[in-house]
């Protein structure tokens, strides 16, 4: 399993200042808040992921002492480490990979490696969780930095979903409902949709997993956001959003919506 827990990152319950243009500009006094500084990648907040943040610059070089113990300990462990390196990893950290790609083939790289006692993920969260899921139980999965969070993943928690399959039974349609999961997700997220019956994607397959799920339902919920699901279904289905009866669909608590699509009758 993996070594480490991230705890759910929450912002601070501020909202940017509602401003009209009914009011000259030199009356106005705007001040932009810290959540919309840290939204524009102006600021840091200390008790975000790193893997969301926007300082606009990247880090100074890692410590060329730190490059040579790893070197190190990858040469010690030999066979019993495999290192995975996602394409968006700088190259002092991909010179180390034994392979390299996306998260959904890096995950089944390590599935391929049941020899390998320690999995070394060079990427986020849910890239490393989905090769946990995919590997054996004798195997543990490594994530180098504890703090590497990925935005699209963090667009809906297991909490806001939960609470959104919750409306949708107290409206009486949860069972005409499919959820298809991006591969951009939680393992939570990934388990729920599981255990709804539905079926994750990426974004090559998208369009083949709706057509399954339309198959098997109605209407389909797509996590974690809506972007990849509507534009899926309007761009490459031939959907639009009045024939596809397509909605966007908030929870009362959620931070992004999904979309919930219905296909043309």
């Amino acid at each position: 399993m993996i070594d480490s827990v991230i705890s759910t990152k929450r912002f601070p319950e501020e909202r940017v200042r509602d401003v009209t243009t009914a009011h000259p500009r030199h009356e106005l006094d705007v001040q932009p808040s810290p959540l919309a500084l840290l939204l524009l990648g102006r600021e840091a907040d200390p008790k975000s992921e790193r893997g969301v943040e926007c300082p606009g610059d990247l880090p100074s070089p890692s410590d060329p002492d730190l490059v040579e113990r790893a070197r190190a300990a990858k040469e010690k462990l030999g066979d019993k480490v495999f290192v995975l390196g996602h394409h968006y990893q700088r190259d002092e950290v991909i010179q180390f990979a034994d392979v390299t790609g996306d998260s959904f083939k890096l995950a089944r790289d390590a599935a391929a490696k049941p020899e390998a006692e320690y999995i070394v993920f060079c990427g986020v969260h849910f890239m490393a969780e989905s090769a946990d899921i995919l590997t054996g139980d004798d195997q543990k999965v490594v994530l180098p930095d504890l703090a590497a969070g990925c935005s699209m993943a963090d667009m809906a928690t297991a909490e806001q979903v939960a609470e959104c399959w919750d409306v949708l039974t107290e409206a009486g349609i949860a069972e005409q409902v499919v959820p298809v999961s991006y591969m951009n997700s939680s393992a939570d997220i990934k388990a729920f949709t599981g255990k709804h019956g539905g079926t994750i994607c990426t974004s090559s397959n998208a369009e083949r997993a709706l057509d399954w799920a339309f198959e098997q339902g109605e209407k389909v919920l797509f996590l974690p956001d809506q972007h990849l699901g509507r534009n899926t279904a309007v761009r490459d289905m031939g959907m639009s959003w009045t024939t596809a009866s397509c909605t966007t669909r908030t929870s009362r608590t959620a931070a992004s919506p999904s979309s919930s699509c219905a296909p043309p009758r």
